[in-house]
């Protein structure tokens, strides 16, 4: 699976009929179902990451009401029988035009100028859909609404990439009214997806324990690992496309995915080159006009060359202490002079106020502590950076809403060493190259599901049930130690308008 090429279904007022029965297909026949959306814009960023979760709510819901999806991602994974691990996976990329007024933030139209989304297009042949409550004869037929009660109706894992806003400006636009409070909406949740909801967030951080959990790093390390996987053990994912009639050629947008050379040697130019920013949060300031690499590869080669650093200097001071114990049990024995400590530097993705001390801690909870001390630092210090995997100021980055405050340690005071041996590099370079768009991010949300769901069931001789039991409908929250579990108590009701919504799906609870 070296080179991957993904077919992405683009969707518009023009083909919408006639791709509809493939899409249901793919919704009722997947075993799971991965969503991601492209905004409008989300207001303000303090109020998103307000200390309190139910002020978080709350701003997003008023971003919800006062913005739009432009586009959505739908993409579904079906296992096939009698092959293991291995996937169908169909990818569409709806594009979409809200029919009530809605704001555009200026920095959300800029980044999805630059990389290629069609405005034009989107106000030419956008699915037109209307926000809140269902209008007469629309919750069903060929419509958005319609499309998105199937896919309620067809009761499979919802999956996410930090999902919280997601699922909040799906549940508004193509449901109904968000409710007030908290706990009513993830009761409703709860009733929508009885599979559960997963976030591959959640799960890059507190399941695999990737060094960095952003949407394209979190899949390439995961096509990375794959492919150890298989020369490990030979229990991996594969991933398989339709063969799509010649009619429906037209309407298909190709991405191509390549695995880096084998054992590709980390350079001290590339090094140097790397965007510090970018590595730690896939967003950078000074986006395509930055000198310094954006190359997840690369990026993902000089963390992996780190990591193994710090397990050189773990082993080291276990040697040096086992030496030490054996030293005053055997005082005569004369003392080994094998175990220097290693001379290498720091490693480069540092909290906030730590040291190379506690490798292990950077290894695991690395991205986490970077939110908290983020959170506790006030406006303009320890970084300013956000994307669905951080938030700036509304702006949609990386394909992901942006709804996490990840902040790199002191970016307002990052410098570029050795920047004036790279102002040549090539701008095609950058990540943001154009391979985000909500379609592909949809599959590369459900690729992570995938692979991290082999790699569970290869260490388990039994099935989980429910998948990833950690992960069980747990969104990532930013800067917070736990996540928002979604779950219905005693305390919590359901929505009036969700209690009518639900009996058109499958009858009275």
């Amino acid at each position: 699976m070296s080179l991957m090429k993904v077919p992405v279904v683009d969707v518009h007022i023009d083909n919408f009929k006639e791709i509809w029965p493939s899409m249901l297909l793919a919704v009722r026949t997947a075993n799971f179902i991965a969503l991601d959306t492209e905004l409008s814009g989300l207001g303000t960023r303090k109020a998103l990451l307000a200390q309190s979760v139910e002020d978080r709510y709350k701003a997003i819901c008023q971003a919800a009401r006062t913005r739009s999806v432009l586009s959505l991602g739908i993409a579904s994974f079906k296992e096939l029988p009698n092959k293991p691990g291995t996937y169908l996976s169909q990818v569409y990329n709806l594009m979409l035009l809200c029919m009530d007024e809605y704001v555009i933030e200026p920095q959300s139209v800029q980044f999805l100028v630059q990389h290629g989304f069609d405005f034009n297009k989107q106000y030419a042949k956008g699915i037109p859909y209307h926000k809140g409550n269902d209008k007469p004869n629309e919750c069903r037929g060929q419509n958005i609404r319609g499309l998105f009660l199937e896919i309620i109706q067809s009761k499979k894992p919802l999956i996410l990439h930090n999902g919280l806003i997601d699922v909040a400006f799906l549940y508004q636009c193509f449901y109904a009214q968000l409710p007030d409070q908290l706990m009513t909406f993830t009761a409703d949740l709860f009733e929508m997806f009885p599979a559960g909801v997963y976030d591959t967030k959640y799960a890059s951080e507190f399941e695999t324990r990737f060094v960095s959990s952003y949407l394209e790093y979190a899949y390439k390390k995961c096509r990375r690992e794959n492919t150890r996987l298989t020369d490990a053990i030979g229990s991996h994912l594969s991933i398989e496309f339709c063969n799509y009639q010649q009619v429906f050629e037209d309407y298909i947008d190709y991405r191509y995915c390549n695995l880096p050379e084998a054992d590709k040697e980390v350079t001290e130019q590339s090094k140097v080159g790397i965007c510090e920013r970018f590595s730690a949060y896939g967003w950078c300031p000074n986006g395509m006009n930055c000198t310094l690499s954006h190359n997840i590869d690369l990026i993902i080669d000089e963390d992996e060359r780190m990591k193994d650093v710090k397990r050189k200097r773990k082993r080291a001071r276990r040697r040096r202490k086992q030496q030490a114990a054996d030293k005053s049990d055997n005082p005569a024995e004369p003392e080994s002079l094998d175990n220097v400590t290693p001379t290498e530097g720091p490693p480069r993705k540092l909290l906030c106020g730590s040291s190379d001390e506690q490798p292990e801690i950077m290894d695991t909870g690395e991205a986490q502590a970077k939110l908290l001390c983020d959170e506790q630092a006030p406006d303009g210090q320890c970084g300013e950076k956000e994307t669905k995997d951080d938030l700036y100021d509304g702006t949609e980055i990386q394909g992901d809403v942006l709804s996490d405050n990840k902040k790199e340690n002191n970016p307002y005071d990052q410098t570029c060493p050795g920047a004036e041996t790279v102002v040549e590099k090539k701008k095609m370079e950058k990540c943001e190259g154009g391979t985000h768009r909500a379609g592909f991010d949809a599959f590369m949300t459900g690729f992570i599901m995938a692979y991290i769901l082999v790699w569970k069931n290869s260490e388990n001789s039994t099935t989980m049930d429910p998948w990833l039991p950690d992960c069980h409908n747990k969104l990532y929250l930013s800067g917070k130690s736990i996540p928002l579990q979604i779950c219905k108590s005693s305390f919590s009701k359901s929505s009036k308008a969700h209690k009518v919504k639900i009996e058109l799906v499958w009858g009275k609870l």
